[in-house]
């Protein structure tokens, strides 16, 4: 029961709000049509002070707009206005044929979408002046600069000398004269029956002034000495003196004048002097002798064969037992002459070989020395030798 007056009841609801909305309507449209007389009225008033009378009947605009509104999503904005403009040109045609805007076309006219002009980014943008254009300037504009006679001509590319490797240019020969106010304080340090004597070429300039042998940092012979088993510490140039009381070894040089390098010595000036050098090995009779640069070996070569050395008869290390120094046959002691290993120069303006490549010549003669100095109980300073890097830059 009660169920059936509550559907009654939401049937009346409907029925009341049905006839609301009818009502809303019907006044709706009285004041449209009201509206519509209104702006007809006044078309007709304007028309007839201008003389013309439209030939159609004038459109209502909510009906455009409406138009505009229900357009489809694929249409553009400037469709849009396209059919806008055409809708206002036919309103305001006259029977003669020639336009007139009204007020509506001129107020909606200024509302018009006009897409922005995009200047093209390849055409140079210049400031606008009342005279004649200048043209662009060699800063502005570099592809259109002009040759002016200030320019040189461009010349063929060519290697600029600042990247070349400046390449040291060898020295010539020095006479005696042009060292003779340096005095050479360098002694050699020799002893009866050492182990080895190391031969050098000649002191340098830095070693004369010293008094000490190798005394140029960029020297490598005390660091050879020493990595390569000959010393089992690293001597100082100061120590040149005691390497014969300490390690059994000694130094001489076959040239005792002083000169900035080698190749300020001629080579008949150094083949003069190996009799002399001769005299010295066999004055202290050493057990070997290290020739410390391929040039010394190569004089005593001429001085003794009279002739240069081959290529394919020179090589590193131990030499045959007839190339001996110091000894022409059997002596009271049996002592037939000191053997001789040809070692690498350990000048630092010879860049010949790398360093490490000069410490693998040096290695053979180091492993004699080292167990010569044993066999012959020569412990002194016997400490455990730790190897030294030798940078290979």
């Amino acid at each position: 029961m009660n169920n059936t007056r509550q559907r009654s009841r939401r049937i009346v609801i409907l029925f009341c709000l049905l006839a609301t909305r009818q009502r809303l309507l019907r006044q709706k449209r009285l004041e449209y049509d009201s509206t519509t007389e209104d702006e007809s009225s006044s078309s007709q008033s304007y028309d007839s002070i201008s003389s013309q009378e439209s030939p159609e009947p004038s459109e209502p605009p909510f009906k455009l707009l409406e138009a505009l509104k229900s357009r489809s999503p694929s249409s553009s904005k400037q469709d849009s206005m396209a059919r806008v403009k055409q809708w206002l040109c036919t309103r305001s045609e006259s029977p003669q044929g020639s336009p007139e805007k009204s007020p509506f076309a001129s107020a909606l006219q200024a509302y018009t979408y006009t897409p922005p002009t995009i200047p093209s980014p390849l055409k140079r943008i210049t400031r606008a002046s009342t005279g004649t254009p200048k043209s662009p300037s060699p800063a502005i504009c570099p592809l259109k600069r002009k040759a002016s006679e200030e320019e040189p001509p461009l010349l063929p590319s060519s290697p600029s000398p600042a990247h070349k490797k400046s390449k040291r240019s060898p020295s010539g020969y020095a006479p005696p004269s042009k060292y003779a106010h340096i005095t050479n304080k360098l002694v050699d340090s020799l002893e009866p029956h050492l182990i080895c004597v190391f031969i050098g070429v000649n002191p340098g300039l830095r070693t004369a002034t010293a008094g000490h042998a190798y005394a140029h940092p960029s020297n490598l012979f005390w660091k050879l000495l020493h990595s390569s088993g000959c010393t089992p510490r690293r001597c100082r140039p100061e120590e040149d003196r005691d390497l014969p009381r300490l390690f059994a070894l000694g130094h001489t040089n076959i040239v005792t004048r002083p000169t900035k390098d080698a190749g300020e010595l001629s080579k008949a000036e150094m083949d003069a002097s190996v009799p002399e050098l001769e005299a010295k090995i066999a004055a202290c009779r050493p057990e070997a002798v290290a020739v410390v640069g391929k040039s010394i070996w190569e004089s005593v070569w001429r001085a003794r064969h009279g002739r240069g050395i081959r290529k394919e008869e020179f090589r590193y290390g131990w030499q045959d037992e007839g190339e001996r120094m110091g000894g022409g046959g059997d002596g009271e002691d049996g002592w037939k002459g000191a053997r001789v290993f040809v070692a690498t120069t350990t000048s630092g303006l010879a860049a010949g070989m790398r360093p490490h490549e000069k410490e693998a010549v040096w290695r053979p003669l180091g492993e004699w020395v080292q167990q010569r100095r044993v066999e012959r109980g020569i412990l002194g300073e016997s400490e455990e030798r730790t190897p030294v890097e030798i940078s290979s830059s």
